[in-house]
Parts: C-alpha cells; structure tokens; sequence
C-alpha cells in the first residue's frame, strides 16, 4: 500500500510539473487575448470620445465661419474636444471650399495595460469629423408665412439690428417697393396654405406657395401657435414673384432668411398686444414685428445648397 501511495504522490507531482510548464507556455498567448480583449476595448471607447469630440468641434467651428468669421478655428477645436477627452489634442481644422465644410481631428496617445508585455506600451488614436454648411434650400417653416423680398431689402434694410422693426401689409407698406415688392398680389408678407393638419408649411427653391387669403390664420392654426414662437427665430421664404388672384395666388420661393418675430397683429383677436404696429395706429392695421438676423439652424427638417440665395441664415450638417 505504501509502495502505491508513493507512486501516486510522483505522478502528482509530475502532472503539477507538465502543468506549470503548459501555464508558461500559455501564458503569452493568453496576455495577448487579454491585450486584445482589454486593451482594444479601451481604444474603441477613447476613439468614441474623440469621435464626440470632434463632431462637436468641426460643428462650433462651421457655425463661426457660417456667420461670416471664423475666429481661431484651432482654438476652438481644442476646447470642444479637451471637453470630451481630456487628454485629446486637435489639428489645424481644414476648410474646404468643394463642398463648402470644415475637417476637424483629433487625436490622444493611449496607454495599453496588457499589451506593454508583448512590446505595444500605447497606440495613438484619432478621429475626424467634417461639417458642411450652406443657405437653406428647402424645409419645413413653423409658421406658414412669407415676406416680400422687397420688403425684406427695403422696409428692414436687410439684416437688421436687435432693434425690433415692424413690417407691414402692402396697403400700409412704407417702403418704396410697388405693389409690395413688384407684386400684384398684395402683401409686404402673406399667409400660405399650411400643411395638412399642421400650422407648419413645407417648401423649397423655386416653389410657387398657394396664398391663404383674408384676415384670419389659415386653417391648422391657433393664436398659441404664433405665441409660442414669441421672442424667438425662425426661417420663412421670401418670395420674389407672384402670380393669379384670390385664393389661386401664388408666391414663388426666392430664398430663407431668419426672422426673430417680437410681435404680431393680424386682427382685432389675433395679436400679441394691444399695441403691436406702433402708438396711435389704427386697430386695422396688420403687422408683424422683429428683425432679420443671422443664423445657424441644426435640424434635420432643412437642407442646403451651394446655389441657394445667401440671405444670413445657414444651414450645417455633419458629412463625415
């Protein structure tokens, strides 16, 4: 029994020795799975943060070169990106002219936990992202109105101040723009037919907008609608050729500027306030107040194009 027992207790020993010896030759393989496990899913989630990271500089940076300066685009590219990855450094952005965008990158050094075993202490990881920008071309308007291209010219001066300015019906239209901007249907601004359902109005470059005629807000809208775009800025069509009477005119899309609307008066019910075209007007007359500015709008409900009229509003989207 004795003799079994010893013989038993060499061959353990034995197998715990060939153990070993595999373990050791394993061993290296075995980091280099763990390298590959750990440390790559470390670079894919430093490369997401740079990822983030640039969108949002290559997005600051075309939102400065849209409003006409671009600034120090390296400058703000580094701190869009410090902001996502605090480690990150960016390139000189890049500004391309075909198509009209901005290239920003960037890039970090990352430090391996696994694979300095194997000889790899860090790898650098980069992203990049291009943003490209342009006048609007065609969307949906959160208001179904149009002005007159004339009128945007000459009763505002075009691109105003904060200062608010009142823009006018033809019948009561100051500025030198006959028949309200070489028009012979009427009106320094006008109502279109709203989508379906909604008190919104899809359109584009070129489209001849059925005019809503009368007073009163075209159907699909409420008084709310216009309140709740109160002291804030949406794009509408100007148009710049019209055509047929009544409820067959038509106004043709010339191009989209932005206009902060402070204020309106279409009716003895519909306004803002009691006083909205200036003191001492008479209650009749229809208005609405504010002032075209610049601006950068986001959303997917517009698009762009190189030939679209360049009226201060731009529209950007990420083309990476």
């Amino acid at each position: 029994m004795q003799w079994l027992t010893s013989r038993a207790t060499r061959r353990l020993q034995g197998e715990r020795g060939a153990a070993a010896v595999v373990l050791s030759l394993l061993l290296i393989p075995m980091l280099g799975f763990a390298a590959i496990a750990v440390d790559i899913g470390a670079l894919y989630a430093e490369r997401a943060r740079l990822q983030v990271g640039a969108d949002a500089a290559a997005i600051a940076v075309a939102q400065d070169c849209s409003r006409g300066n671009c600034g120090d685009m390296l400058a703000t590219a580094q701190a869009l990106i410090e902001l996502n990855d605090t480690e990150g450094t960016a390139a000189t952005p890049v500004l391309s002219s075909d198509p009209l965008s901005v290239t920003v990158t960037g890039g970090t050094p990352k430090e391996h936990w696994f694979a300095p075993i194997i000889g790899h202490d860090s790898t650098r990881v980069s992203a990049t992202a291009t943003v490209g920008w342009g006048s609007p071309s065609a969307g949906t308007s959160v208001l179904p109105l149009t002005f007159s291209y004339c009128s945007f010219s000459k009763q505002t001066g075009g691109l105003a101040s904060t200062t608010p300015q009142v823009v006018k019906f033809s019948e009561d239209d100051p500025s030198p723009c006959p028949n309200a901007g070489g028009n012979q249907v009427p009106g320094g601004f006008a109502f279109v037919d709203p989508d379906e359902g909604t008190c919104n109005a899809t359109h584009s470059l070129d489209q001849e907008l059925q005019s809503s005629t009368g007073v009163s807000l075209p159907g699909g809208c409420t008084k709310a609608d216009f309140d709740g775009w109160l002291q804030r800025t949406i794009l509408l069509p100007l148009f710049d050729q019209v055509g047929g009477t009544g409820n067959n005119a038509w106004y043709r899309v010339y191009g989209y500027a932005a206009f902060r609307l402070t204020g309106y008066a279409f009716n003895g019910t519909n306004r803002s306030a009691k006083v909205v075209c200036g003191p001492g007007t008479n209650p009749s007359v229809r208005c609405i107040t504010g002032y075209f500015t610049r601006f950068v709008e986001l959303s997917d409900a517009w698009s762009y194009s190189p030939d679209a009229p360049t009226l201060g509003s731009s529209i950007l989207r990420l083309i990476r």
